[in-house]
């Protein structure tokens, strides 16, 4: 383990990102930072089942979008590349070869038919089947194989993986910075497939050699990875390395706080899972997020500064970020919470920021304002911007003060007209009609 703060950000280019992804991204990058570490950007591509065009630029984009920049990464090698794990098939099958060597791996012929034949008597005879000490020795693998016959099968091209030894009858005792000591009984863990019959490494071998190579110090991710650890530290243990230090992040839970928070949630809840937009999903970008909102609110999100503070900078969170400080519970989403930090982050732009704003998001829906000067258009946002979440609200609520409504909304006048609504409006129209120039901003 290297001295010096490394960490990581290692996703799977198999669609977009999701928010918990950019979350695990922002904590990687807030304490490398503060620790003078590197942010590393590495590509997990291992499964090329699941490969998809694009997500692989799709996650640079919404980092760069978010403001969380990787220091080294596919484009930026500092010596430890290359940077995507399909490109480092050979520093696998090296590391595999040598488990098989020492005893720690073996070969394992078994087709799938014949493993869901296993799983199937099992289960007939109320049994859990386990690929480990239990049955390992009446399968079919190099353990109970000679080593001839081992090897004229692979000769032969018969499909095989390689598997992991799991240990018998012993206990592996962990510590993880935000979930304290973790001990886990190695007769409840299966022998993990580390290397397939495609000739990729599964992700436990490889997430373990790049880590170790990449000088890694601190593990820090979701806690959908905690079955795996066990594997992982005992992959550290027979290779003679030092493990990182492992930090695993609480699940972002549904608005309901039942469940993890999933694309069809925001489907359902009409809000983004994703910073960018992707196919037909809207990103918080295209519904017009401030990216400095998104990470504010991501970071609140599972971490807590021990204070009564909610608005933070990119540099204050950097400054004030512990991983001793993240929850071990799931953090519950809230939609209305994430529009109050946009709303937040408006009301904090500068009045010139807030006119590129408006003049952007007119323009996206093919308004043009170049016949009202910038003054009037300030004046304009001093009015509504109170009121305002996201810069698209400032021309819904502003429009009237550059052209006519053509139509208005019967139904919703007659619910509003009262007796006395004719006599106040021609009142009102007597003295809009004294009122001078409309045109002149300056008698606004």
């Amino acid at each position: 383990m290297s001295e010096q703060v490394r960490v990581r950000f290692a996703p799977s280019p198999t669609g977009p990102l999701h928010i918990g992804g950019v979350r695990t991204a922002l904590f990687n990058y807030l304490y490398a930072k503060k620790h003078n570490g590197s942010f590393v950007l590495r590509i997990e591509d291992t499964d090329q089942s699941r490969y998809v065009a694009g997500a692989e630029q799709y996650i640079v984009d919404s980092l760069n979008w978010c403001g969380i920049p990787y220091d080294e990464g596919p484009d930026k090698d500092k010596g430890y590349g290359p940077y995507r794990q399909s490109e480092r098939k050979d520093i696998y099958q090296k590391y595999a070869a040598e488990l098989v060597a020492n005893g720690k791996g073996y070969y394992a012929f078994d087709t799938p038919d014949s493993l869901d034949q296993h799983r199937k008597a099992h289960e007939a005879a109320g049994k859990t089947f386990i690929y480990n000490w239990h049955n390992r020795l009446k399968l079919d693998n190099s353990l109970v194989l000679s080593s001839e016959e081992t090897q004229a099968r692979i000769d032969k091209g018969d499909p095989y993986v390689i598997r992991f030894l799991s240990p018998q009858d012993e206990t592996v005792v962990l510590n993880d910075v935000i979930r304290g000591e973790i001990s886990i009984d190695t007769n409840t863990l299966d022998d993990k497939v580390l290397f397939k019959s495609d000739g990729m490494p599964t992700y436990h071998l490889a997430n373990i050699v790049d880590d170790h190579l990449m000088e890694i110090s601190h593990v820090i991710r979701g806690e959908e990875w905690l079955p795996s650890l066990a594997l992982h530290v005992q992959l550290y243990q027979v290779f003679g390395w030092e493990p990182p230090v492992f930090a695993h992040l609480p699940l972002i839970m549904k608005p309901t706080g039942k469940g993890k928070l999933s694309k069809r949630d925001g489907e359902k809840g009409g809000f983004p899972v994703y910073p960018l937009a992707w196919e037909n999903a809207k990103g918080y970008r295209e519904a017009g997020y401030y990216p400095e909102a998104v990470v504010n609110f991501l970071a609140l999100l599972g971490w807590n500064p021990g204070t009564e503070q909610e608005i933070f900078s990119l540099k204050e969170l950097t400054q004030n970020f512990s991983l001793e400080r993240v929850h071990k519970s799931g953090a519950r989403f809230d939609p209305d919470k994430t529009i109050w930090y946009n709303h937040q982050y408006l009301q904090n732009r500068s009045l010139e920021d807030l006119h590129q704003d408006f003049t952007a998001s007119t323009a996206t829906v093919g308004v043009s304002l170049e016949k009202w000067g910038s003054d009037h258009i300030k004046k304009v946002l001093l009015l509504i911007r109170e009121r305002a979440n996201f810069p698209s609200d400032l021309w819904t609520m502003g429009r009237f003060f550059f052209e006519a409504p053509l139509q208005y909304d019967e139904k919703a006048a007659k619910k509003q007209w009262k007796p006395q609504t004719k006599d106040i409006l021609n009142e009102l129209i007597r003295a809009l009609e004294g009122a001078g120039n409309f045109n002149d901003a300056d008698q606004l």
